[in-house]
C-alpha cells in the first residue's frame, strides 16, 4: 500500500525520488474496519491521514443527534480537520471509516517535522487545502436549494462514484434530504417511460 502513497506523491510532481523516500517515512499505516473513527468529534485532532485504500466521512451530529454528513474521501485522497489540525484544538466533526481502510497518518508533530525539512510539502498541503475548498464549494452550488431529484441527478452524472459506495442514508445525509426522499427520486429518474 506505501506504493500507492509513494505514486501519489511522485503524481504531484512537486518531490524528488529523494524526498518522496524521505517523506514516507512520517506517515504511519493505520488499518481501519468499516465503522472506525479516524478522528472523534470533541479530540484533539492529532492526524492528517491519506487513503491508500477504502473510504470515509466526515460528518458532525446535531441538536437531534443525527448525522449530517459534509463529504465523503476515497483513494488518492486526504483526509483531517485541517482547521483543527493546524491548531491543534478539538475536532468539531468525525471522520469514520464507511468501508475497511489503510490511512497512512501523519502526526502534528511529524508534519511540522516534514515541512521544516521538505519545503516542497508547503505546496502540497496548500493544493490539498484548495481542492478541498473546491469541493466544498461544489457542494453548495450543487446540493442548495434544489429538489431531491435535482440533487440524485447530479450525483449520478457528477459523482457516480457516491452511488456505487456509498449507503443510501449516508447518500440522503449529505444530500440534505430524507432517505424516504432519496428512495422517491431514484425511483422518479430509474421509472420506465
Amino acid at each position: 500500500m506505501i506504493d500507492v502513497f509513494k505514486n501519489y506523491l511522485f503524481l504531484t510532481g512537486a518531490l524528488s525520488a529523494e524526498e518522496i523516500n524521505f517523506s514516507v517515512n512520517f506517515f504511519k499505516p493505520i488499518s481501519l474496519k468499516k465503522g472506525d473513527f479516524f478522528i472523534r468529534e470533541g479530540d484533539t485532532c492529532r492526524y492528517i491521514g491519506f487513503i491508500a485504500c477504502g473510504a470515509i466521512k466526515a460528518y458532525a451530529i446535531d441538536r437531534e443527534g443525527k448525522e449530517n454528513i459534509t463529504c465523503f474521501k476515497f483513494e488518492n485522497e486526504f483526509a483531517t480537520s485541517f482547521p483543527e489540525f493546524a491548531a491543534q484544538e478539538k475536532s468539531r466533526r468525525s471522520i469514520r471509516v464507511i468501508e475497511d481502510s489503510i490511512i497512512y497518518g501523519i502526526s502534528y508533530p511529524d508534519y511540522l517535522h516534514l515541512l521544516d525539512q521538505v519545503t516542497a510539502w508547503n505546496g502540497i498541503i496548500k493544493s490539498v487545502m484548495e481542492r478541498e475548498y473546491g469541493q466544498k464549494e461544489l457542494y453548495l452550488l450543487n446540493y442548495n436549494n434544489k429538489s431531491a431529484a435535482d440533487k440524485y441527478c447530479h450525483v449520478l452524472m457528477h459523482e457516480p462514484m457516491l452511488v456505487r459506495r456509498i449507503a443510501t442514508q449516508d447518500l440522503a445525509s449529505y444530500l440534505g434530504i430524507t432517505q424516504r426522499s432519496l428512495t422517491r427520486a431514484k425511483g422518479q429518474l430509474h421509472r420506465p417511460k
